[in-house]
C-alpha cells in the first residue's frame, strides 16, 4: 500500500501554505527523509541530535519552515490559543525536538492516508479504452476502485502504525494535536467522496447526445450492432392431477399440448371474448389440431366442454402472487433484472442502448381490435428456429437455446431490427426493436417532425393546388383533390388497401365506402354538411358532421352517382396514388405527415391563445391539456372512459366539498377578525386581520387546484391524450412552452417520456416555433 500511496502524491503532500517548490526539489527532500529515518532508528537521540546540528544549514532551515507552517495549519480551526495555553510549559521540548520527529510524523501522515488522495494529473494520465463497448462498467469498476483507496483513506485508526520508544514517550504530547486534524482530514476526505461519488454517478449517467453528432449518409442505420438475442417464453408446465377437465360431465385427461391449448381459454373464461360465437368458433378449429385422434373423436362440441376447475386454479395462482410475501417478491424482481441486464441492452456504435421488447410473446389466443373476423385464433409458440438474428458481423454472435439453431443470421446495418419472425395469425412480421429513448428511435422521430415542419413552408401552394384540382377534367383528379382536402382539415388518415376478410372492417380516407358517408345540402343552418360515420384504426368510430365548400360537396354528389352503399367513395385512389403524387409536391411528403403537422400546428396556435402569464402552474397545466385535447379531438383519439372514472371524480368531489366548508369557516374568522379590529385598532388586532386573510388566500389557491383538477378530469373522460403527445406533437413545443412560461416539464412529461424527448429538451429554447 505505501508503494501505491506515494503514487502521484507530491502535489497534495506539499500542498500546505509556504510550499511551492517544485517536483524535483521534493524528490529531493524526499530521499533525505528516508535517509534520516535509516539514521534514526540505528542511532540513539544524542548522536543523532549531533548529526541533525551539523547537517545543511538549508535541510534544516526548510524543515523548520516547513514545521512552523504545518503547526499554523493545525491550530487554524480557533483552537490554537487554547492548545498553546495548555502547552506552554512544553514549547521549548517541542522545538527541540522538531527536526526528530519530522520524519516520523511525516511517515505516519503518509501511511495514515493524509496523502494518498490522487494529483489531477494522476488521474488524467489514466488511459481511456475508446474500444470499450460498455462505459457504464468500465465507470463502475473505476468508481470502486476509488472508493475503496478512500474507506482505507478516512478510518486512520484501523492502520498499524510503528512507534520506537521515542515516539511513545511523545505520544501525550501530540495526541490532542493529531486528534484535531484527523477530525478536519476525516470531514475533508469524506466530503471529496460524497462529491466524486456524485460526479462519478453523474457521468454515469449522462446521456449520449447523438443528435450533437453527424449523421450517416449513406443510408446505414449503425457501424457496429451486438445483442443477446430474445428471451423465449417459458416451456409450458402440465396441470396438477387434481385440477380436472370434464367432457360432457366426465373428467378426461388431455394430452399435453391439448392441454395447454385448453388452459389458454380457460383463463379467459369471464371475459365476454368467450362469449362471441366467432371467438368460439376460431379456438375450437385450431384446438382440434394440436389434439390426438383420440381426443378429437371424443370432444367434438365445445359446449359440453367444462373447464371451471381449470379457472379456479388460474384464479388461486393470481391471488397467491399477490399474497406473495417480500422476499418473494424481491427474488422475482431480481430474476426480472438480472434478464434485463443481460438481454435488455445492444451494443450501437460504442453504446449501450436500451431494447425496447427483448421478450417474444408467449402462446395464446388472438383478440384483435373490436370485431375482428380471426379473434379466438391461436398464437402459436415462437421457436428458435422462426428467428432472425440481425447483428454485426464483427460481432460475438448471440447464441440460441441448447440443441436449436436461429432460422438465420443477417449483417444488414440498413434496417434498425434486432430480430425478426413472422407471426401466424395474419403473416405479419415482428420485430425486436430498440427503446423509444434510443439515438435510432429519436432520430426517427426528430425527422418526422422536421418533415412536417418543412411542410409548413409549401402547405399554402399545396392547398392552392388541391383546390385548382376540384375543377379538374380527369375525375382520378378530382377524387386525389377532394381526398387530400379531408386528409389536410379533418386529419384523416389515408387508409391503407387490405384483403377482404383478413382483417377486421376499418377503413381511411382513401377506402371510405358509400356508406360511410352523408350528404346534406343544409342541415341546423349550415350549407353543404357532409356526415362522416365508420370504424377507424383500432375499431374506433369516427362520427363527424362538418360544413365543406361548395365545389367539395358538388364533387362528393358527383362520385356518389350511379354507387351501391359497399361500392368505394374514391373508386380511382388508393394510398400508393395519393402518395406518390405527395412525393412529387415535396420531398418525403406523405399523407401522414399532414396529420403530424396539423397535430403540431394546431398545439401551437392553441397554447398561445390559451396560456396567461398570470395563471398559476395548475391553471397553466389545465391549458397546456385543453391545447392537447384540442389536438386529440382533431386525430380522433377516442378512449372508454376507466372502470375507476366515477369512484374517484366522487372522491375528488368529497375534496372540493371539505375544502369548501373550510374556506366559509375561514372568511367567518376574517370578517370577525376585521370587526375586532375596527374596535380596538391595535397592533395585535391587525396582525390577527392579516393572518386570517393569507388563510383564506390559501384555502381559496388550494379549491381552485382541486376544481382545475376536477374540470380536467371530466374533459379527459373519454379523449386519450397520450397518443397526439407521444406520436404527432412536435415535443419541442412542449418544452419551449414550459421553459417560456416557468413550468417543470416534469409536470407535461414523466420520466420514460423525458428520456424518448430528451433531444427536443436539450435542443428547444423557450422562443422556438414549430
Amino acid at each position: 500500500m505505501n508503494g501505491e500511496n506515494g503514487r502521484g502524491d507530491s502535489q497534495v503532500s506539499c500542498g500546505t501554505k509556504g510550499s511551492g517548490r517544485s517536483s524535483e526539489d521534493s524528490h529531493k527532500h524526499k530521499d533525505k527523509h528516508k535517509e534520516k529515518e535509516h539514521r534514526h532508528k540505528d542511532h540513539k537521540k544524542d548522536k543523532e541530535r549531533d548529526k541533525i546540528k551539523h547537517s545543511n544549514s538549508e535541510q534544516k532551515e526548510h524543515s523548520e519552515k516547513k514545521h512552523r507552517d504545518k503547526e499554523k495549519l493545525k491550530h487554524s480551526d480557533g483552537s490554537s490559543d487554547k492548545h498553546r495555553e495548555k502547552h506552554k510549559d512544553k514549547e521549548k521540548r517541542k522545538e527541540d525536538r522538531n527536526q526528530t520527529s519530522h520524519s516520523d510524523k511525516h511517515k505516519k501522515e503518509k501511511e495514515n492516508g493524509y496523502v494518498r488522495e490522487k494529483s489531477p494529473a494522476a488521474i488524467k494520465s489514466e488511459p481511456e479504452d475508446d474500444n470499450s463497448f460498455y462505459p457504464s462498467p468500465k465507470h463502475n469498476k473505476t468508481s470502486k476502485r476509488e472508493c475503496d483507496d478512500e474507506e482505507f483513506e478516512y478510518k486512520p485508526k484501523k492502520v498499524k502504525v510503528e512507534h520506537d520508544k521515542k515516539a511513545k514517550k511523545r505520544k501525550h504530547e501530540y495526541e490532542e494535536d493529531e486528534e484535531d486534524e484527523d477530525v478536519k482530514h476525516k470531514k475533508k476526505t469524506k466530503d471529496k467522496k460524497s462529491s466524486e461519488g456524485k460526479k462519478a454517478k453523474k457521468e454515469e449517467e449522462e446521456k449520449w447526445k447523438w443528435w450533437e453528432e453527424e449523421r450517416s449518409t449513406d443510408g446505414s442505420k449503425w457501424r457496429f450492432l451486438e445483442h443477446k438475442g430474445p428471451v423465449f417464453a417459458p416451456s409450458y408446465e402440465p396441470m396438477p392431477d387434481k385440477v380436472k377437465f370434464y367432457y360432457d360431465g366426465k373428467p378426461m385427461k388431455l394430452s399435453a399440448p391439448a392441454e395447454e391449448v385448453a388452459t389458454f381459454f380457460a383463463k379467459m373464461l369471464d371475459h365476454e371474448y368467450t362469449t362471441k360465437d366467432i371467438f368460439r368458433k376460431n379456438f375450437f378449429k385450431d384446438w382440434r389440431r394440436e389434439m390426438t385422434s383420440e381426443e378429437k373423436s371424443k370432444i367434438t362440441d365445445l359446449n359440453k366442454c367444462d373447464f371451471g376447475e381449470m379457472n379456479e386454479y388460474f384464479k388461486a395462482q393470481s391471488e397467491a402472487r399477490k399474497q406473495m410475501s417480500k422476499e418473494e417478491k424481491q427474488k422475482i424482481k431480481e430474476e426480472n433484472e438480472r434478464l434485463l441486464q443481460e438481454y435488455g441492452f445492444c451494443i450501437m456504435d460504442n453504446h449501450k442502448e436500451r431494447i425496447g421488447n427483448f421478450r417474444i410473446e408467449p402462446p395464446g389466443l388472438f383478440r384483435g381490435r373490436g370485431d375482428h373476423p380471426k379473434m379466438g385464433m391461436l398464437k402459436r409458440r415462437i421457436r428458435p428456429e422462426d428467428i432472425i438474428i440481425n447483428c454485426s458481423k464483427d460481432s460475438k454472435h448471440p447464441k440460441p437455446p441448447p440443441g436449436t439453431k436461429w432460422k438465420e443470421i443477417r449483417h444488414d446495418n440498413k434496417v434498425t431490427w434486432l430480430a425478426s419472425w413472422t407471426e401466424n395469425i395474419q403473416g405479419s412480421i415482428k420485430y425486436i426493436m430498440l427503446n423509444p429513448s434510443s439515438r435510432i428511435k429519436g432520430e426517427k422521430d426528430w425527422q418526422k417532425y422536421e418533415t412536417a415542419r418543412r411542410l409548413k413552408k409549401c402547405v399554402d401552394r399545396i392547398r392552392a393546388q388541391y383546390r385548382e384540382d376540384w375543377k379538374s377534367k380527369e375525375m382520378r383528379i378530382r377524387q386525389r383533390a377532394v381526398a387530400l382536402y379531408f386528409i389536410d382539415k379533418l386529419a384523416l388518415r389515408a387508409g391503407n388497401e387490405k384483403e377482404e376478410g383478413e382483417t377486421a372492417d376499418t377503413v381511411g380516407c382513401c377506402s371510405l365506402r358509400v356508406e360511410h358517408i352523408k350528404l346534406y345540402p343544409k342541415l341546423d343552418d349550415q350549407e353543404y354538411v357532409v356526415e362522416f360515420d365508420f370504424l377507424g384504426k383500432d375499431s374506433i368510430r369516427y362520427y363527424n358532421k362538418i360544413p365543406v365548400e361548395k365545389r367539395v360537396f358538388k364533387n362528393l354528389q358527383l362520385f356518389l352517382e350511379n354507387k351501391q352503399s359497399e361500392d368505394d367513395l374514391f373508386d380511382r385512389l388508393n394510398t400508393s396514388i395519393l402518395n406518390k403524387h405527395l412525393q412529387e409536391l415535396m420531398d418525403g411528403l406523405t399523407a401522414k405527415v399532414f396529420r403530424t403537422y396539423n397535430a403540431s400546428i394546431t398545439l401551437q396556435q392553441q397554447l398561445k391563445e390559451l396560456s396567461c402569464s398570470d395563471d398559476n402552474i395548475p391553471a397553466k397545466i389545465l391549458s397546456y391539456n385543453r391545447a392537447n385535447r384540442a389536438v386529440a379531438i382533431l386525430c380522433n383519439h377516442q378512449r372508454a372512459p376507466p372502470k375507476t372514472f366515477e369512484k374517484s371524480m366522487q372522491n375528488l368531489q368529497t375534496k372540493i366539498d371539505e375544502k369548501q366548508n373550510q374556506l366559509s369557516a375561514a372568511r367567518k374568522q376574517l370578517k370577525a377578525a376585521k370587526a375586532d379590529h375596527k374596535a380596538s385598532h391595535d397592533e395585535k388586532s391587525k396582525k390577527a386581520v392579516e393572518l386570517k386573510r393569507k388563510a383564506v388566500q390559501r384555502i381559496e389557491e388550494q379549491l381552485m387546484k382541486l376544481q382545475v383538477q376536477a374540470t380536467d378530469r371530466e374533459e379527459n373522460k373519454q379523449i386519450a391524450l397520450g397518443t397526439s403527445k407521444l406520436n404527432y406533437l412536435d415535443p419541442r413545443i412542449s418544452v419551449a412552452w414550459c421553459k417560456k412560461w416557468g413550468v417543470p416539464i416534469e409536470k407535461i412529461y414523466n420520466k420514460t417520456q423525458r428520456e424518448k424527448f430528451a433531444w427536443a429538451i436539450d435542443m428547444a429554447e423557450k422562443d422556438y416555433e414549430f
